[in-house]
């Protein structure tokens, strides 16, 4: 019984420290330019200013965006003018058209012409828009959201922990990068695979938590990178925490499986990341209910060390 009170416990934790962000995103840029400030003034009161101090200060005045900032424009990106862009396409101009090819052929008595025309016009428009427009535009969000969200992570993290520890070689940052995004591409498709198990509600909370420790991983990873935590050591608090990365991923889940649409779906996540990545750098992870690790990260681990393993020996017997 009292484990089963940890894990309640660590959950509800989870999902309030995943909402934190939704208010502290307001205040975090006011207290990094009173932090700022407070530094400007201490130098002022030095009586020795040099040349090299002078240049560190205005460093310091052209430091990185505000982080609400950042987090406006990736919402005007993603939501306003992708989302809004697929919701006016298929809510007013495809209906427009229609309504205007069904009035040009009623003249004649011609509507089921009309419904034949609209029946390979509206599937070309779409698949138009979606070529011209869309993908391009998908492309150029998420190039720009990898900056934008690193923006937004060095900045709450500046302020909160102050330099980033970083991993000590560049190859050894490159790797752990690459790998840490191979994983995350094989848990998805483990993710999927999850929803397909033929056994009712079981395959939906499966999927479930595996999206929920997913998108903790997301969130967290810009906190953890900066402390200098390589990847098994990601993967193995999540693994040994994951009540607390179960609920902190939560939302975040609920809200992006709204959308029947794939890529709606996906500007519903970049809209809200920002948010939990400072919620992320905010957050103090509970211990408790850590007797129970699930090892779901073990079976996509193992397949990409295969992967790499084969391919690194493949081109050195070459």
């Amino acid at each position: 019984m009292e484990h089963i009170k940890d894990v309640l416990y660590a959950v509800s934790h989870g999902i309030l420290d995943s909402l934190r962000g939704f208010f502290l995103i307001f205040t975090l840029d006011r207290e990094i330019e009173l932090q700022r400030s407070l530094k400007r003034e201490s130098k002022n009161k030095s009586t020795r200013r040099t040349q090299t101090s002078s240049s560190n200060s205005m460093k310091e005045k052209q430091e990185e965006p505000r982080i609400l900032h950042r987090t406006l424009q990736c919402s005007l990106l993603n939501g306003g003018v992708f989302c809004l862009s697929i919701f006016a396409f298929n809510g007013i101009i495809l209906p427009l058209i229609e309504a205007l090819l069904t009035f040009s052929f009623s003249f004649r008595g011609q509507l089921n012409a009309a419904q034949w025309v609209w029946s390979w016009t509206s599937p070309v428009l779409s698949a138009t828009f979606s070529t011209l427009w869309i993908l391009p535009l998908f492309l150029l969000s998420k190039f720009v959201n990898c900056f934008w969200f690193q923006d937004i992570a060095d900045a709450a993290y500046k302020y909160s922990r102050g330099r980033p520890q970083l991993l000590p070689s560049v190859s050894k940052m490159i790797a752990d990068m690459l790998f840490s995004m191979v994983i995350q591409a094989l848990f998805l498709v483990q993710a999927m695979v999850m929803g397909l198990l033929p056994i009712a509600v079981f395959n939906g909370l499966l999927s479930v938590l595996h999206m929920c420790l997913l998108y903790s991983l997301y969130s967290f990873e810009y906190r953890w990178f900066n402390e200098g935590w390589e990847l098994p050591k990601r993967l193995t608090h999540i693994e040994n925490h994951w009540p607390y990365f179960f609920g902190f991923g939560l939302p975040l889940a609920i809200l992006t499986s709204m959308p029947s649409s794939t890529l709606v779906s996906g500007c519903v996540f970049s809209v809200l990341f920002p948010f939990f990545i400072v919620s992320g750098n905010e957050a103090q992870p509970t211990t408790k209910a850590n007797n129970y690790p699930l090892r779901l990260f073990s079976p996509v681990v193992a397949l990409a060390n295969t992967i790499f393993n084969r391919t690194i020996g493949r081109s050195r017997s070459a």
